[in-house]
């Protein structure tokens, strides 16, 4: 791979992590409600389980999905749910007690099972794939990847860490529930790719 086709892959990794979509949701609202430290298996899960995503992805899995059109079919309609049930335990999330435990943040295993059921990261997976997987050799799509995991933790960081700093803004009952009907709309209107 050239260096330039390098740069313009971490400029579209950078691109696509960066921005909404349903994972930068989730690690706002888990910031807001859990902080930093205790997303950081989450964020992992996002990062790791893509980069393997887009691994399988380039090695194949793209070629023999195709060709079986109600595998894809099944695939987008538990996407679908299982983002509609996400968004309604968000916005359904009860401002916690005095001395309550907020419950628990996505672990590492459910955030890197998740990117299976996420659009967005389909999308991102078969672009990079597409291209910029080069020879489609397993060294190329071991590079796209690779650079993929390493630009995607820290872009994902931020929404964490933005979140982390809203919890003293929504330490408001009131607040922190509009909030989390916010991200679970939010949430939702990241299906119009797949619903499209």
């Amino acid at each position: 791979m050239t260096q330039e086709l390098i740069f313009a892959l971490i400029g579209f990794a950078f691109a696509t992590s960066i921005t909404p979509g349903p994972n930068n949701m989730m690690l706002l609202a888990s910031g807001v409600n859990f902080g930093f430290r205790r997303t950081l298996p989450h964020m992992l899960g996002i990062s790791l389980g893509h980069a393997f995503m887009v691994f399988l992805v380039g090695i194949g899995l793209a070629k023999l999905l195709a060709q079986w059109h109600l595998v894809i079919l099944a695939l987008k309609v538990a996407a679908v749910l299982y983002m509609l049930w996400l968004a309604w335990k968000i916005a359904n999330a009860a401002p916690p007690r005095e001395g309550e435990d907020r419950g628990k943040p996505l672990s590492f295993v459910q955030a890197a099972a998740f990117q299976w059921v996420n659009p967005k990261a389909a999308a991102m997976a078969l672009s990079a794939v597409t291209v910029y997987g080069g020879d489609g050799s397993p060294a190329s799509i071991t590079l796209v990847a690779l650079t993929f995991c390493a630009v995607n933790l820290p872009s994902v960081a931020v929404w964490a860490l933005a979140g982390q700093n809203l919890r003293l803004w929504l330490t408001s009952n009131a607040r922190l529930r509009i909030f989390n009907r916010t991200m679970a709309v939010l949430l939702v209107l990241s299906l119009w790719p797949v619903l499209a």
